[in-house]
């Protein structure tokens, strides 16, 4: 998983920066969930970041990502892919998010990061 995320970031030109990655039972999810976004659920993928401009002049700390490994199990099964698929999609979605793209603003934004999102998987997974 660290040489996809290498891969990711060097593809969005932030190879020098840093982020960090948690992976929580559902419970967890449901309580970062709730805390922080109001929605008293279980999610997929958590998104934390830490700056909001300024990403491509320095190295940075983009922030964390939360990953529901249940969630990414259950989805792998329903999306009929490989687990560690679908944990990459989950990482490469938190990261987008972490670098500005939003899914939740309107319809050309998610398609925009759908696209973005894509793009990246398929960059990444040619370094198998």
């Amino acid at each position: 998983m660290e040489k996809h995320l290498t891969e990711a970031l060097r593809y969005l030109h932030l190879q020098s920066s840093e982020l960090s990655v948690l992976f929580v039972n559902s419970r967890r999810m449901k309580l970062l969930n709730t805390r922080y976004r109001k929605i008293s659920k279980d999610t997929d993928v958590l998104s934390f970041p830490l700056m909001d401009r300024d990403l491509y002049h320095r190295p940075v700390i983009l922030g964390d990502i939360v990953i529901s490994v249940p969630r990414a199990l259950k989805q792998a099964e329903e999306f009929g892919v490989p687990f560690y698929d679908e944990l990459l999609r989950l990482l490469i979605h938190g990261l987008l998010h972490l670098v500005g793209y939003d899914h939740e603003v309107n319809a050309y934004q998610k398609k925009k990061m759908e696209k973005k999102e894509r793009e990246l998987f398929d960059a990444v997974k040619k370094v198998d």
